[in-house]
């Protein structure tokens, strides 16, 4: 991934209409713009400040990937889902996909660089580097980037899968990715599950 500087929304919103993959986006719902970015910490001129002050929500590739923003009805802010409360966090979650895993900043609790955004997967149980900072990160995902990135984590007919769930809802896979049966990930078994339950399941597996 590249950097970018000095984002601001109107560039977001060229970008997103000319993303490589279908992009939604969800309307800020129940929170003060203001708010959201005192306890963030950062300014409505950086990537992460336009889209917090801007959208609930990116929903990415038919949902599949869920970029944090503000937070709408039915997903959660960047501040509410990392619990800002004033203090600077080890990590800070920017972004989650249908099957559980989640993309965030390296805030020196992960081992990377710090503002490296890192990815913690179904299919591993750990945080990797994935290099560059956030814009990259929005960029890269707005572009082709998760077609490769998440090839041995999808199957023929996820794209309608991903699109029947609901906003707060993510795919359970049986057996779980990251076992020797949840290789062959065509295979298993997946059912709609709340998304807040997948994150617990993986947690624990991962501790």
């Amino acid at each position: 991934m590249t950097e970018r500087s000095g984002s601001t929304w109107s560039d977001l919103v060229r970008e997103i209409e000319g993303a490589a993959t279908g992009v939604r986006m969800l309307p800020l719902h129940g929170v003060s713009a203001q708010e959201v970015l005192e306890r963030l910490g950062v300014s409505e001129g950086s990537t992460m400040g336009a889209l917090a002050t801007h959208v609930g929500a990116l929903l990415v590739d038919h949902g599949w990937l869920r970029i944090l923003g503000g937070g709408s009805e039915d997903v959660r802010g960047i501040a509410e889902t990392n619990r800002l409360d004033g203090t600077a966090p080890p990590f800070l979650i920017v972004a989650e996909d249908v099957l559980g895993g989640s993309f965030a900043l390296d805030g020196g609790g992960l081992g990377f660089a710090p503002g490296e955004v890192c990815y913690f997967g179904p299919d591993t149980l750990e945080w990797t580097g994935i290099g560059g900072g956030y814009s990259a990160f929005v960029s890269w995902a707005l572009s082709d980037g998760l077609a490769e990135f998440y090839t041995e984590l999808r199957w023929d007919g996820w794209e309608q899968e991903s699109l029947d769930l609901a906003l707060d809802e993510g795919i359970a896979i049986y057996p779980p990715p990251f076992s020797a049966e949840g290789q062959a990930i065509a295979n298993c078994t997946r059912r709609p599950v709340p998304l807040t339950e997948l994150h617990a399941f993986y947690s624990n597996a991962g501790r």
